[in-house]
């Protein structure tokens, strides 16, 4: 049975590579060799300078990192507040709040863009960077992490923190933050990782190019070549969107693992 099972692995593990591989393999030969299936390999840097040319990338890169990143951190204040009231303070209706929180889990996305999409246009925020952004400011993926966490913290450190004359904030900053700091690294990677990768939210939302991230200009890039699809140049242009990706998993893979394993996700 064990072998079964690591054969299928193997065996998805497989799946996975194998179109990576030729992305990144046709990123990095002649354009002539794209679909060939000649095991003849010809490095070269064309199809990057000819994409990063083709598209305004460096205004997509920097959308995107100002759009990712502005998410985090402000996901990252109200989870830990929302997450810090959940764990320790003591309201009324305080589990049925929580469990409605945990309800959106379960909603896709998708079924919000109608609702999302009017509420900007009636704010008139519609194809700016921040409506991009707005639906995401409150996670609750992210305040289920920081609650667990809490949780576990002894609330003998809150008692010790007041008794030095920290206030709520600080006591939030100086004992539970600390504490919490693989759950906010498992947290960090996830969002980080969706909100790159985030499509059709923005796709809808954008109408310029001084507001569209990489996975929009990437899917306008691709469909720009009136006389075919320029495999060359739309692996090389693809390759560029996911490096970063692909780097920050290869950089943080263990502390990705052992943030999960340490964050209360049995």
């Amino acid at each position: 049975m064990k072998r079964l099972v690591d054969l299928s692995m193997y065996i998805l593990a497989l799946l996975w590579v194998v179109p990576l591989a030729w992305l990144v393999v046709t990123a990095f030969q002649p354009k002539e060799l794209a679909t060939s299936l000649s095991p003849h390999f010809v490095f070269t840097l064309d199809n990057f300078r000819d994409a990063w040319e083709a598209a305004p990338f460096v205004t997509y890169y920097i959308n995107t990192f100002i759009i990712v990143f502005g998410i985090l951190a402000v996901q990252l204040v109200t989870a830990t507040l929302a997450a810090y009231a959940f764990a320790r303070l003591n309201f009324w209706g305080r589990d049925i709040i929580f469990i409605l929180f945990l309800l959106q889990i379960m909603i896709p996305a998708d079924i919000l863009i109608f609702p999302n999409y009017n509420i900007l246009r009636d704010l008139g925020i519609l194809d700016t960077k921040l409506g991009i952004m707005i639906p995401y400011f409150a996670t609750a993926f992210g305040i289920f992490l920081l609650r667990q966490t809490f949780k576990t913290i002894p609330f003998e450190l809150d008692e010790a923190a007041r008794l030095d004359g920290c206030n709520l904030l600080q006591i939030i900053w100086n004992v539970y933050v600390p504490l919490a700091k693989p759950t906010f690294i498992a947290f960090g990677l996830v969002s980080v990782s969706h909100h790159w990768s985030n499509f059709l939210w923005p796709l809808i939302v954008t109408n310029s190019v001084d507001n569209r991230p990489l996975t929009v200009g990437l899917s306008i890039f691709a469909k720009s070549f009136e006389t075919g699809a320029q495999w060359g140049q739309v692996t090389a242009a693809t390759f560029m969107v996911i490096f970063p990706l692909i780097l920050a998993f290869f950089i943080f893979q263990k502390q990705f693992i052992s943030s999960f394993m340490q964050s209360g996700i049995k």
